[in-house]
């Protein structure tokens, strides 16, 4: 009976006859088949022998088991359901669970458990280091507490112990590593009186632990790991849906109103694009709240510059080759064609590709399909071709540059966005745009515009159109030192006759007359034109101010009129 009481599996009757707790039979096989060192010898006397209270060799089976599992379908689950049956029923554990180690938001919490309430469950929660679960997963070294009460490393963050019951009970705690990585962590609680069952039970979690790290690190690329990269791509989307959508776009003028009316209109199609326009005129962005606005905007938005790469390399930027097309093709590369399947790829500068790569797209259009450089397996894609040029391609069909049937293929739907100088209305708007975001950039407080200096940019002819206007306001900010951006921050492109009204001339005087300027046309329009105020400001008489202003052509009644209607960052 006190077999029964020690919790031996077997009866009294089944023990060998040398005494040893183990059938002679099943000692004879071991000793027959065990050849190794003394200490391999020694372990496997201890663990099947009962003089700990408790045999350990009937799990022997159920690793086996488990070994099986892991082998034919690495389910992960299935494999912690076996273990947490062994941890409660054969090793009498009061309290276990597998904790895994997230990488990314440094935090290990509770995977699976028994013996814990659900609530108890989501406070299991740890930092690597915190605690013993910490300590195993930040160390990948075993932990053992032979009274929990007296260790503080304890933390108890279940609060299964709130009562204060338990405290006399062990605790173990193993790494479950793969790699030299560590994933998780399992760990178990319970009375032990015998410290050599509390090492041996240590020692077989340990050995359960390394044999599921591969499925812990599979369930981790395929749960974890995936969900967490497909919310933050959901995310990315989701930002660049905002940034992109018609409405985003910097301008109020009725050239671009018409614009955002065709990009409506296309985007619920598939038809294929042309955007037209001088360069910097923003194509890209015009191409991009088009696909964002469509039913393909979870689909890849793949952008490609027919001008950037040699004729030789575009083929295979392009289509993708095989392996051993050409020196160097070590491996399948698919293209931009293929990575925009599902989505749509944009072509800039389209009017660059050679005639050659001018056919071969022309067949895309036409079939979706084309093959790789090397290869003669037709590949099939789905997706929207947007293409822009800012050549004049009907001129390149007559020189015989350009193919006439793929103008016509391309030419679907076309979309011609003005130069910024045919919308001079938008270049304030744009100008503020550009103001916060540089100053947000590089984190510092600009808050304003200057009239001159707004005036310079009004009357620019910008043939470098929005892409010059936004580095035009980058240089500016750097430059801007109080808050303002005065015409003398601008380039001296801008800072001619025609552009500020006054003919400056070059050198020192010069540079000292366009702050003059600035600063007489700053005070007048704070004071809404009075001129004895903003001759107070300036610290000058109302008589000198007045030949200055007569100097420089300066009218006070300009920003009288002006005052009640500027807002904004210009007032």
């Amino acid at each position: 009976m006190a077999w029964n009481l020690l919790g031996c599996d077997r009866a009294p009757e089944q023990r060998g006859a040398d005494g040893s707790g183990r059938p002679q039979e099943m000692g004879q096989s071991m000793g027959r088949n065990m050849s190794a060192s003394g200490d391999v010898d020694d372990d496997l006397e201890d663990f099947s022998h009962c003089f700990t209270g408790e045999c350990r060799i009937n799990v022997l089976p159920t690793l086996y088991k488990v070994s099986q599992v892991i082998a034919e379908s690495e389910d992960l689950e299935h494999s912690l359901d076996i273990i947490l049956t062994i941890m409660r029923k054969r090793l009498k554990i009061t309290r276990g669970a597998v904790t895994l180690y997230d990488r990314s938001t440094e935090t290990i919490s509770i995977h699976r458990s028994f013996g814990l309430s659900d609530v108890e469950k989501s406070r299991g929660v740890y930092s690597p280091g915190e605690g013993i679960t910490g300590e195993v997963v930040e160390s990948g070294v075993p932990i053992m507490a032979p009274h929990i009460a007296d260790d503080s490393r304890f933390l108890d963050r279940t609060k299964a112990h709130g009562d204060g019951a338990g405290l006399n009970a062990s605790f173990f705690c193993v790494p479950i590593t793969h790699a030299k990585k560590v994933l998780g962590a399992i760990s178990a609680e319970r009375v032990y009186h015998n410290r050599n069952l509390l090492k041996q039970d240590m020692e077989l979690m340990a050995t359960l632990g390394s044999m599921i790290a591969p499925a812990v690190e599979l369930y981790m690329l395929e749960n974890v790991d995936k969900v967490r990269l497909e919310n933050e791509n959901r995310r990315l989307r989701s930002e660049l849906k905002q940034k992109y959508k018609p409405e985003n776009i910097i301008g109020n003028s009725k050239p671009m109103q018409d614009i955002y009316q065709l990009i409506e209109k296309v985007s619920a199609t598939k038809a294929t694009v042309l955007v037209l326009g001088e360069s910097g005129v923003g194509k890209e962005l015009v191409a991009s709240a088009i696909h964002y606005s469509s039913p393909a905007a979870d689909g890849p938005f793949v952008v490609f510059n027919c001008a950037a790469l040699p004729e030789s390399i575009v083929e295979s930027e392009l289509f993708g080759h095989e392996k051993g097309a050409f020196t160097g093709a070590v491996a399948q590369r698919k293209g931009r064609f293929e990575m925009a399947d599902g989505g749509t790829i944009f072509l800039d500068e389209v009017g660059e590709l050679s005639l050659p790569l001018q056919a071969k797209l022309l067949r895309v259009l036409q079939q979706k399909t084309f093959e790789r450089v090397g290869g003669s397996k037709p590949v099939r894609v789905d997706l929207r071709i947007i293409a822009a040029t800012n050549r004049d391609l009907p001129d390149m069909i007559a020189k015989g540059n350009f193919r006439e049937d793929l103008f016509y293929r391309l030419n679907v739907f076309p979309i011609t966005i003005p130069p910024l100088r045919e919308r001079s209305s938008d270049v304030i708007l744009l100008a503020d745009h550009f103001v916060m975001k540089s100053a947000q950039e590089m984190s510092k407080e600009v808050k304003r515009i200057s009239t001159p200096a707004l005036n310079m940019l009004m009357a620019y002819h910008w043939p470098g159109n929005v892409r010059e206007l936004e580095n035009v306001i980058e240089r500016a900010v750097i430059l801007a030192d109080d808050g303002v951006i005065h015409g003398y921050n601008l380039p001296p492109s801008l800072q001619t006759s025609a552009e500020t009204g006054a003919s400056f001339g070059c050198g020192l005087e010069a540079k000292i007359q366009a702050v003059e300027y600035e600063m007489i046309v700053e005070a007048l329009k704070n004071h809404n034109g009075n001129t004895t105020e903003a001759a107070k400001e300036l610290g000058l008489t109302r008589r000198i101010l007045g030949l200055r202003m007569e100097k420089y052509n300066i009218n006070y009644k300009t920003y009288r009129r002006s005052a009640a209607g500027e807002t904004g960052s210009h007032s």
